[in-house]
């Protein structure tokens, strides 16, 4: 497998940082280069996306997205000419299949992922759970409002399942 820059995602994993409830990147690692690799890569440029497919690791800095598939859509900026580095932004990312974001003493798991840039949220879904050291919360859904710095845990209605979340005081949690 090769490793494959790509310069149009840069403003996801940032935004993605946000939602692991960890300091905001610093300048340096925010311009660090982000690194895909999966089995394929499939441009699509009627349709203003790149889709990676099979054992998809994406990375920058200490930040990890793992799962089987990632689109990544992204606006058409028609009024400039196109240019090497592109002029393209990220309006919307979504992963699938085995979805695994880890960061620090922060892991994500979920079937799917979505990062919407206009509502500026993050969506994580499928029996989507969220760990930060022992504690860790479960649902349905995870959604997290990044200006807002909110995230709402729902529960999955059809299944009658409940929210739940396992919280360790510090005072345990430093034993």
């Amino acid at each position: 497998m090769k490793t494959i820059p790509i310069k149009n995602i840069p403003a996801i994993l940032p935004a993605i940082l946000l939602l692991l409830s960890v300091a905001a990147f610093a300048a340096d690692k925010a311009s660090a280069p982000i690194h895909i690799e999966a089995d394929r890569m499939i441009s699509q440029e009627q349709k203003n996306s790149v889709v990676f497919l099979g054992n998809v690791d994406a990375k920058q800095g200490d930040l990890t997205i793992r799962c089987e598939e990632m689109t990544v859509y992204y606006t058409q900026d028609k009024s400039k000419k196109k240019t090497r580095g592109g002029s393209n932004e990220v309006k919307k990312l979504v992963c699938r299949k085995k979805v695994e974001i880890t960061q620090g003493d922060w892991l994500g798991t979920g079937n799917r992922m979505d990062y919407l840039s206009k509502d500026r949220k993050v969506i994580l879904s499928g029996n989507a759970k969220a760990w930060q050291g022992p504690n860790m919360v479960s649902g349905k859904t995870i959604t997290y409002y990044l200006d807002e710095k909110r995230s709402i845990v729902e529960q999955d209605k059809k299944k009658s399942g409940r929210v739940t979340a396992v919280i360790h005081p510090e005072s345990d949690a430093k034993k």
